[in-house]
């Protein structure tokens, strides 16, 4: 009798072992649950705040975009309106000036900002709201395919000159030592800012 009372005790001990198992297994699934639709709910949060933050850089882009197109313009109308008498003052007699001269030779495109000439040199003009290295090698480049993409310019002797608003790395001076003109936009006036007795370097 009393084996048979100590089993049926040993069974209700595994019954309510194996019940309360059971309620916590229910738990930590429930549990494991509301975590999981927790995580997703920050997921989606955070691709919604990424995707807010990726929106306000576009926006933020396209506006500095225009704000440097704008200045760009204007840059350039500045520079070109001193530009004749800045280059006769180095001995560079200009008779006209063109503007955003573009176009597309043999599969390559090209455009120049500003091209001074006289007939018998050409400076090429490149205007940049802010100055760096990489843009004056670029430019380089492209002054050495100028003839190419201005064949009617063949026969001229071709200069260089780069126009800024302000300069980062030290790249004016840079534009210098590889022999272009340096012009510096101030105010409502332009200067070229190359000392007394440089002489530009002929592109072709």
């Amino acid at each position: 009798m009393e084996t048979t009372l100590n089993f049926e005790k040993v069974w209700q001990l595994f019954q309510e072992t194996d019940r309360k198992f059971k309620e916590t297994d229910r738990k930590f699934q429930e549990t494991d649950r509301k975590f999981q639709e927790t995580q997703r709910a920050l997921d989606r949060k955070f691709q919604e705040t990424d995707r807010k933050f990726q929106e306000t850089d576009k926006r933020m882009k396209a506006l500095q975009d225009l704000f440097e197109g704008q200045w760009g313009k204007l840059m350039e109308s500045l520079v070109e309106g001193d530009l004749v008498q800045l280059l006769k003052g180095r001995g560079v007699r200009i008779n006209n000036t063109s503007t955003r001269c573009k176009g597309s030779r043999d599969g390559e495109s090209y455009e120049f900002d500003i091209i001074a000439h006289n007939g018998e040199e050409i400076v090429i003009v490149e205007v940049k709201t802010t100055l760096r290295v990489g843009q004056v090698e670029k430019f380089i480049k492209r002054l050495h395919r100028a003839k190419h993409y201005l064949p009617e310019y063949r026969a001229y002797r071709v200069l260089g000159a780069m126009a800024y608003l302000r300069a980062e790395q030290a790249s004016d001076q840079y534009a210098q030592n590889q022999g272009l003109f340096v012009i510096r936009a101030t105010g409502d006036s332009a200067a070229i800012v190359n000392p007394a007795g440089f002489q530009p370097r002929k592109f072709g």
